[in-house]
C-alpha cells in the first residue's frame, strides 16, 4: 500500500492508496511515505480545498465497508460543498435510522473527501470521529461557509 503524509489546517494526515484508488485518509503524525502520482494529486486537491479553491474532489475512491456503509458514503458525496444534511434526512433517503447513519459516518475511512462533516444532527452539529472531534468538523464547515446555513435535503 502506498501512503503519503501531509500537513493540513485540521492536523497531519496520511493518505493511503491501494489498487490505484484512495482507500483511507487518517489523522496521523507519521511523516513521509512512498507517495504515488495519485497520492500527490490527492494532496494537491486537498491543499486546494483547504485554500478555498476546490469544491469538488476528482479522485478514484475505494472505501471498504458494508453495503449499508457504502450507500451512506455514496449519499454523503452527493451533498454539495457548503451544504449540509441531517442524519435523519440521510436515514429517510436510505430507509434506515439516524443512529445507523451516524455509525456509518463515524466509520468513514476517507473523511474530508467523503464529506461526513456535512452531516449534522437535528439539534446541531452532532459529533465527528476525526482528530479534534467537533472542533475539526466546525473548521471544515466554516471553511465551506456552511455553519450559518440550515440543512438542505439533496
Amino acid at each position: 500500500m502506498n501512503s503519503l503524509a501531509i500537513a493540513s489546517p485540521v492536523g497531519d494526515l496520511v493518505l493511503e492508496e491501494e489498487g490505484s484508488a484512495i482507500v483511507a485518509i487518517r489523522w496521523d503524525t507519521t511523516h513521509g511515505g512512498n507517495g504515488s502520482p495519485l497520492l500527490v494529486e490527492a494532496a494537491r486537491q486537498l491543499d486546494a480545498y483547504f485554500a478555498g479553491k476546490l469544491t469538488d474532489f476528482d479522485l478514484p475512491l475505494r472505501p471498504a465497508g458494508s453495503r449499508f456503509e457504502l450507500a451512506v458514503w455514496d449519499r454523503m458525496q452527493q451533498i454539495p460543498y457548503g451544504a449540509t444534511q441531517t442524519y435523519g434526512d440521510l436515514a429517510a433517503a436510505l430507509g434506515s435510522a439516524p443512529r445507523a447513519v451516524g455509525g456509518a459516518c463515524g466509520r468513514n475511512p476517507i473523511p474530508i473527501v467523503i464529506p461526513c462533516h456535512r452531516v449534522l444532527s437535528k439539534a446541531g452539529p452532532g459529533g465527528y470521529s476525526g482528530s479534534g472531534g467537533l472542533a475539526t468538523k466546525q473548521t471544515l464547515l466554516a471553511l465551506e461557509g456552511a455553519l450559518s446555513r440550515e440543512p438542505v435535503l439533496v
